[in-house]
């Protein structure tokens, strides 16, 4: 059994004498060009200060939080085709912690995810040598398609990075072939998830309507067995232009999950997706249906995905009912003035069982100020019927990135 201090500490630490090798191994024959590479590299800073609130009808005391995250990143030149990544991350809080971070036991208030810690947040080597292929193994950011499956969760001042070795191919026209080893997860809250996973993504771009992708997710998760499972699908989504102010937008998925490895039997549901969209005149509108099947004992998981995403900003349906997840909603978006503007309409309810569970109204401002700064304001109504009680989330955020 592996502790996350363990864990982060091994991987850093191999990546770190991997480098050491590589560079005193090619020192000995061009000592001047691997100098080279380790000083002509290119630096990245991320500053996000953000302001969070949260009033739900339950007895836990509103929360709010101010934090602020900084990453100073370093990504070296390139050498025989090897390079390296090496990002710091700090979250901090500013003035008093009036929330539940899920680490620092304040457990009366209600949860803002964002607990305070430093750590490193991306730590890998790179070797693009073989024509055609990239493979780079270590602590790495991983985003899938739009990362329902499989992605970052980067709305959180600690996204979520996998501990993996990957090997991205484009040798053949018009295809992108992913693969991922995955051996741990490290989660926004500061936790690692030992997994024994292999994750596949093929992408094919030749079809003038769209991108068509099948992927496989297979989870074997270590210290939770009965819980693992795999992901089977396909997705393909597109546009066509109709005139010169009009596109139409389309996209379908399907996927079935099931037990993987020592997963229970009960592991059994589908995932759907339907969504119909146009951009008119500069303005975006979509209707979109989602199903996360359930059958009452067992509810569609997607544990390693972006899940503030989707379902609504609200977070409520993180973890999907046994009862399954029906979303039927609407977006329509814009821009105004530079900043863009955007409104989203969820009705929820059951896959089993037809039960209304509630609606949501998530609404965003954004703007960009310069190439470096922008701004955002959001907020997330949800009105519970028979699942979870009315919440009520309001974000204002500023960010520098260089």
């Amino acid at each position: 059994m592996k502790s996350k201090h363990l864990l982060s500490t091994h991987l850093t630490a191999s990546v770190a004498l991997c480098l050491t090798g590589l560079s005193l191994s090619l020192n000995s024959h061009a000592a001047d060009t691997v100098t080279d590479a380790l000083t002509d590299g290119k630096a990245n800073l991320d500053i996000r200060l953000r302001y969070e609130s949260v009033e739900q009808n339950n007895s836990l005391d509103d929360a709010s939080a101010t934090t602020v995250r900084t990453r100073l990143g370093y990504t070296t030149g390139e050498y025989e085709g090897f390079s390296a990544f090496v990002e710091m991350e700090n979250v901090s809080a500013l003035g008093n912690e009036l929330y539940n971070s899920k680490t620092n036991g304040k457990s009366g208030y209600s949860v803002i995810a964002d607990p305070v810690s430093t750590e490193v947040n991306q730590v890998s080597l790179a070797y693009q040598g073989i024509s055609d292929n990239v493979l780079r193994w270590g602590r790495q950011r991983v985003i899938l398609d739009n990362a329902r499956f499989v992605g970052n969760v980067g709305w959180r001042q600690n996204e979520q990075t996998l501990d993996a070795f990957t090997v991205i191919n484009t040798r053949l026209p018009d295809i992108k072939a992913i693969y991922a080893y995955v051996y741990n997860v490290n989660g926004i809250t500061g936790g690692d998830t030992d997994v024994d996973a292999h994750v596949l993504n093929v992408a094919y771009s030749g079809f003038s309507a769209g991108k068509l992708s099948a992927y496989g997710y297979f989870l074997d998760f270590v210290d939770a067995p009965t819980s693992s499972q795999q992901t089977l699908g396909l997705r393909f989504n597109g546009k066509k232009a109709l005139s010169d102010s009009s596109t139409l937008l389309y996209t379908a998925e399907y996927a079935t999950q099931s037990d993987y490895s020592d997963g229970a039997s009960s592991i059994d549901a589908n995932y759907l997706l339907g969504e119909l969209g146009a951009v008119v005149n500069g303005v975006t509108a979509k209707l979109s249906y989602e199903v996360l099947g359930g059958d009452g004992v067992y509810g569609f998981s997607t544990p390693l995905a972006t899940k503030h995403a989707f379902n609504g900003w609200s977070d409520q349906f993180l973890a999907t009912p046994a009862d399954g997840l029906v979303d039927a909603y609407v977006t329509v978006s814009g821009k105004v003035a530079g900043t863009k503007l955007m409104a989203v309409y969820h009705d929820f309810s059951s896959d089993n069982g037809n039960i209304d569970y509630g609606t949501e109204l998530d609404l965003l401002l954004a703007k960009k100020i310069s190439k470096t700064y922008s701004v955002l304001l959001k907020y997330a109504q949800y009105s519970a019927d028979t699942m979870k009680v009315d919440a009520d989330k309001l974000w204002l955020q500023g960010q520098l990135k260089f």
